[in-house]
């Protein structure tokens, strides 16, 4: 090829044509003029992109360890065309979604709030999230840099939060502006942990409410509570108690039977809840089905599993003259097992408080048994194997009448699980009600078309799984508070229920 060829550039404009023969020259992704950035006592830290109720309760958990911490709004479709207005094509929905939403963010600082763009990018310091190998989504901080730069915002700090790498992989920014103590690694998981327990108790009782919006209502009540007990450093474990006295006030009717859909994919598609995946979780809800989100703390324990993985194969390497006890792994492995002991001790405490008591914390050895025959446990893009892993779970312990796969379009990771090993899965085990889906921002009536088509054999299955068992002539009060929750052989709650009454009158 040509050197003239290999310097073209697509034109900005039509008939512009002033790209031809110019000086090819190597992008740098530092601002054009030195900037001096603000001191810590005046730098405001900006992330967000978690669910919707742990962006508010990590804000109120970083704000009570004195950050200047600000979490943004919930990104919607806006953010989005801003994303696609100022970023490169081709890149995947969640940064499309992310970047956009952070510019309209800082134009709304600029434009509504009257900050001046040079303030804004002296003072202020974006969070966003690093990811796998092949995943896009982790590697944009020079796109999102480019977007920044094109609205106006050049020079803003951006850094990415990566779980195997340390903790800060982008710019060197000082030190000084986040406080990395212990402390503030517990106070930030334990506001994960509990917005993951809020969460699914949401899920788990809004689909059977009597009256609309009452479970949104008491959710905001005991989100409200939360963040008072962070802000004033009250006791966490009493303030889910109130929680609890708050959800029992809540009338419901748990007697329907509704399918149940298992949520899972890729991370960024599968939690959040907004336009980002079309909003989902409301649409399924929304069309009589019962969610089972995938909790943060799962990806936590997937990460922690594959780093203590990572440990053993090296600790089992043939090295040479090597010593026959390795000691120089055995500080990892204690953090490790004192990481997932905390995780799980957490999340028992506070969901013992407020009232969660059916869930249980996936066990990632059983997940990786389940499924390493169909995707290998060394190849730790995406979820890895454990989109796999759920959906093989889904069907040999009947958890869920319907397992949705979301995903952004083109994303590499998931893609080749939910579209390639899946399909493998789904042949040996026919029974699986499985359904693979993209989001790219557009296109929703196709989206909620797909979705429509698996739920309706879903609701069957729920229908017919109801029917087939026998309902008592009196019905205890306490089948409808949401604290009463057997276990069963059965996936709906309303079977669920129903049997346990059986059992008891056996």
């Amino acid at each position: 090829m040509s050197e003239v060829c290999s310097n073209m550039r697509p034109p900005q404009s039509n008939g512009d044509l002033s790209f031809i023969n110019t000086t090819q020259t190597q992008w740098r992704d530092v601002p054009q003029e030195t900037i001096k950035y603000a001191p810590k006592k005046e730098t405001i830290l900006l992330s967000g992109g978690l669910t919707i109720l742990q962006d508010k309760l990590i804000q109120s958990a970083l704000q009570s360890l004195g950050e200047n911490y600000i979490s943004i709004p919930n990104p919607d479709f806006e953010s989005f065309q801003k994303g696609k207005a100022f970023g490169n094509r081709g890149q995947c929905n969640p940064t499309y979604f992310t970047v956009g939403n952070l510019v309209k963010y800082l134009q709304k600082l600029r434009d509504e709030k009257g900050l001046s763009s040079e303030e804004i990018v002296r003072k202020y310091v974006y969070i966003t999230a690093g990811g796998c190998g092949p995943c896009r989504f982790g590697m944009y901080i020079t796109e999102y840099k480019k977007a920044l730069r094109d609205a106006g915002f050049d020079g803003l700090r951006i850094t990415s939060f990566d779980h195997d790498k340390g903790i800060f992989q982008g710019d060197e920014i000082d030190d000084g502006i986040l406080n990395f103590t212990p402390h503030f690694f517990i106070t930030l998981t334990k506001a994960v942990i509990i917005g993951d327990i809020m969460n699914i108790l949401g899920y788990k009782m809004r689909p059977y409410e009597v009256e609309v919006g009452s479970v949104d209502a008491a959710m905001k009540q005991c989100e409200d509570l939360v963040s008072e007990a962070f802000l004033e450093k009250k006791s966490l474990v009493k303030t889910l108690w109130k929680c609890r006295r708050v959800l029992e006030e809540v009338k419901l009717d748990r007697l329907q039977p509704k399918a149940k859909v298992m949520v899972m994919g890729e991370f960024w598609a599968a939690m959040t809840e907004g336009d980002g995946n079309y909003n989902l979780h409301r649409f399924l809800e929304s069309e009589g089905a019962e969610c089972i989100p995938q909790p943060i703390i799962n990806r936590l324990l997937l990460n922690l599993w594959e780093a203590e993985r990572a440990v053993h194969k090296r600790e089992n390497l043939q090295v040479e003259d090597g010593n026959k006890i390795d000691f120089s792994s055995v500080k990892t492995r204690v953090l490790i097992k004192l990481g997932k002991a905390a995780i799980k001790t957490h999340f028992s405490l506070y969901a013992k408080a407020i009232g969660l008591h059916d869930y249980e914390i996936p066990d990632m050895d059983k997940l990786a048994r389940l499924g390493q025959e169909y995707y290998t446990l060394d190849c730790d893009g995406g979820e890895g194997h454990l989109e796999v892993a759920h959906l093989i779970e889904s069907v040999k312990e009947n958890i869920s009448h319907l397992v949705i796969s979301v995903k952004p379009f083109g994303c590499m990771p998931s893609s080749s699980v939910s579209d390639g090993v899946q399909s493998l899965v789904t042949s040996r085990f026919p029974e699986a009600n499985f359904l693979a889906i993209e989001t790219s921002g557009e296109g929703a009536a196709n989206f909620y078309s797909r979705v429509q088509m698996a739920l309706f054999k879903a609701k069957q299955s729920a229908k017919e799984e109801f029917e087939n068992l026998t309902l008592p002539e009196e019905i205890p009060d306490r089948i409808h508070n949401y604290l009463y929750q057997p276990k069963s052989e059965k996936a709906g709650t309303a079977s669920q229920l129903v049997a346990s009454l059986e059992e008891r009158r056996l």
